[in-house]
C-alpha cells in the first residue's frame, strides 16, 4: 500500500489545520478526506512503526496529543510528515494517503482494538518512561 499506482488521484489541495489537528486532502476525483494527526502518526508507513515485514508492526501509544508540524512534499508521489514527538521518517504516498482517508473508520476502529487489546492507551507512550527504551530509529 506504500507506492505508487498510476491509478490513484493525485491530491488537489493539501491544508493543515493546526487547531483542529487534521491533515485535510482533496483528490482530483472529488474525495476529500480530514486525517486526525494522532491517526496519520499511528498509520506512519516508516520502517519504526510497520516493521520490515508483516507481524513486525509496533503498537504506537501516547500520541493522542501529536502535532503535525510540517508537511514537505516530496517530488509529486508523496508528503514527508513532521510530528511533535520527532517522528519524520514517514513518506506518505499519494495512494497510501488515499487508502488511509477511503479506510480511515475501520483502520481507526482497529487501532483503537489493539490498544485495548494491549491494555495500554493512547496517552501514555510507555516507551518514554521504561528504563530500558533506547532512543533512536530501527532496532534488530
Amino acid at each position: 500500500m506504500s507506492g505508487l499506482d498510476k491509478n490513484t488521484p493525485i491530491p488537489t489541495e493539501i491544508t493543515l489545520h493546526q487547531k483542529s489537528a487534521r491533515l485535510e486532502l482533496a483528490f482530483s476525483d472529488g474525495a476529500s478526506f480530514s486525517l486526525p494527526f494522532e491517526f496519520l502518526r499511528v498509520y506512519s508507513p516508516s520502517a519504526e512503526v510497520r516493521g520490515h515485514g508483516p507481524g513486525q508492526e509496533v503498537l504506537q501509544l501516547g500520541k493522542r496529543h501529536v502535532q503535525l508540524t510540517s508537511v514537505e512534499p516530496i517530488g509529486h508521489y508523496a508528503l514527508k510528515c513532521i510530528f511533535s514527538d520527532g517522528h519524520d521518517s514517514g513518506l506518505y504516498s499519494w495512494d497510501y494517503l488515499y487508502h488511509l482517508g477511503k479506510e480511515h473508520d475501520q483502520l481507526w476502529q482497529d487501532y483503537l482494538n489493539r490498544v485495548e487489546a494491549a491494555g495500554a492507551s493512547r496517552d501514555i507512550d510507555p516507551t518514554l518512561t521504561s528504563p530500558t527504551h533506547k532512543h533512536g530509529g530501527c532496532h534488530h
